[in-house]
């Protein structure tokens, strides 16, 4: 299994937003400025009925919306009661700049998710 724990940037002194179990962090559609690393408790990504993926703690979700600058792909919900650390796209880009490893981390994280759907649809 490749590294793709995200661990690090959940750290002492940073900001966090919390959400209670059942609770929308964000819709397919919503204009997206920022992802997110799970700090504790489980998130569901949905495409409508579908569940795409279920993560935990120390995974990033919202990524893509960062690197295309799109709207989001999907719904983001708290499976669990979460505690999440955002990720402001400035801070993302500095990240990817400045930071070879965490840029490969990243693709790591979206080739994995393009194989699991691959799989899926395939």
């Amino acid at each position: 299994m490749q590294d793709t724990n995200f661990g690090v940037l959940t750290g002492n002194n940073v900001e966090t937003r919390f959400f209670k179990a059942g609770s929308i962090i964000f819709h397919q559609g919503d204009a997206a400025n920022e992802m997110f690393v799970i700090r504790s408790g489980q998130v569901r990504i949905q495409l409508g009925n579908r569940t795409l993926a279920e993560l935990s703690a120390d995974a990033i979700f919202g990524e893509m919306a960062l690197i295309d600058n799109e709207p989001r792909s999907a719904t983001a919900i708290a499976v669990t009661d979460v505690e999440l650390v955002p990720v402001s796209e400035k801070q993302f880009l500095f990240m990817v700049g400045q930071t070879p490893y965490f840029a490969l981390k990243v693709m790591r994280v979206l080739a994995q998710r393009l194989r699991a759907t691959s799989k899926t649809f395939g």
